[in-house]
């Protein structure tokens, strides 16, 4: 059977008002899946994120590019009546809608979930926020770094005895991209069976703090806190990162077969029988100590040598690379992680690929990310309004 390259969501509508990282990376993977992702955005500038980050091209930020793949931009002013008309308009043929402001702007502005509801029952009408619509914090701004303190995960990252360190890749906001784009695809599910929409609330915070299993498990039990173990585990030893003589390799070493497998490649078949590193718990306890063993050995051979010898006894090893050494790997190369696209100004970029692989309907670039009101034309001109009308709104600050 020939793959559909159209996507599994063909033919499904997604509106996004949103800008930055978490809705965008909503949309993104919608996108990717085959919705049509239609992007909406100021007038003045459209989405910040088009003006961040070190590298440019064409006027746009690389950061942009690569959240923004797979979707159209409509430049519309939501502030004018006219704008927020269309928008309803555009709605009305809509299967879901994304926001990420702050809890209360899309009211504010007559956009909210029940202003949605009277002209399309079943949207799917999905916010994402930095402490979610309910609670004491709801009306607080909130940033991803915010949302790794809150969440606690700034309070075990990092090395033990140093300040809180937060995770380089923000978490907190693709997290709640994904809990979100999973979420309306369920509710998708359930107005199939149904006609009926419903609304979404997700929160960075709420977000974070779902990715904690082994450090809720830790603490559920008697209240222990986790503390920062540097690259170690929580739960067993050894599972970290080691240096070796020209390098780093990370060994996961995380069961008693592993472990037993560990020592025979090392040569150290002697650390099985002693008592602080019997079990999984003993060496999890003890793993500052066992670290100390492995590290002055590791330390005396190469990244290669050490990895030949580990791998030939089947445990679970691998080396530590920069994101250069990474997309020249042919393990990345071959799963198609980097995907080239033509920009209309930027030329050829890279972006990166889609990281499931669907063998009947596969999640694929299928255009480069737009420049600001692309296709506003077209996606208006989808309403049914004439040239003479989209130059007159265009005339008017409407549409850009």
């Amino acid at each position: 059977m020939t793959p559909d390259m159209g996507g599994a969501l063909k033919g499904v509508r997604v509106l996004e008002v949103c800008q930055i990282m978490a809705g965008p990376f909503c949309g993104a993977l919608l996108g990717d899946m085959g919705a049509d992702v239609i992007k909406v955005e100021k007038p003045n500038g459209g989405d910040d994120a088009r003006r961040m980050g070190r590298y440019f091209d064409g006027g746009e930020g690389h950061g942009f590019m690569n959240l923004n793949r797979n979707k159209r931009s409509l430049a519309i002013d939501l502030k004018s009546e006219k704008g927020r008309a269309l928008l309803f308009e555009l709605a009305e043929g809509a299967d879901a809608l994304i926001e990420n402001f702050r809890p209360g702007t899309m009211d504010r502005l007559g956009l909210g979930y029940e202003d949605f509801r009277k002209v399309n029952p079943g949207l799917i009408y999905a916010s994402i926020s930095g402490y979610g619509h309910t609670g004491p914090f709801r009306d607080k701004g909130g940033f991803d770094l915010v949302a790794q303190g809150l969440s606690s995960l700034m309070s075990f990252t990092g090395e033990p005895g140093r300040p809180p360190v937060k995770i380089p890749i923000p978490v907190c906001d693709l997290n709640a991209g994904i809990y979100t784009a999973f979420s309306i695809l369920s509710a998708y599910i359930h107005k199939l069976r149904t006609g009926e929409g419903q609304r979404i609330d997700t929160s960075l915070v709420d977000a974070g703090l779902g990715y904690t299993f082994w450090q809720s498990s830790q603490f559920f039990p008697e209240g222990e806190i986790p503390v920062p173990r540097g690259s170690a585990h929580e739960v067993t030893a050894p599972y970290q990162a080691f240096k070796c003589s020209d390098g780093y390799i990370a060994l996961g070493a995380a069961n008693q077969s592993n472990w037993e497998r560990t020592c025979k490649a090392i040569d150290r078949e002697d650390l099985m029988d002693r008592d602080e590193y019997k079990t999984d718990k003993d060496r999890a306890i003890n793993y500052l100590e066992l670290a100390g063993e492995l590290d002055e050995m590791f330390t005396k051979e190469t990244r290669n040598e050490w990895l030949r010898r580990l791998e030939a006894e089947n445990v679970p090893c691998g080396p530590i690379l920069n994101m250069a050494e990474t997309f020249d790997h042919p393990q990345v190369k071959n799963r198609e992680m980097a995907v080239e696209v033509e920009h209309p100004t930027a030329g050829k970029t890279r972006v990166l690929g889609f990281p499931p692989k669907l063998s009947e309907t596969p999640g694929i670039v299928r255009r480069p990310a737009p420049t600001l009101g692309q296709h506003t034309d077209e996606v208006i001109g989808e309403l049914g309004k004439s040239g003479e009308e989209i130059l007159a709104l265009r005339d008017e600050g409407v549409l850009v």
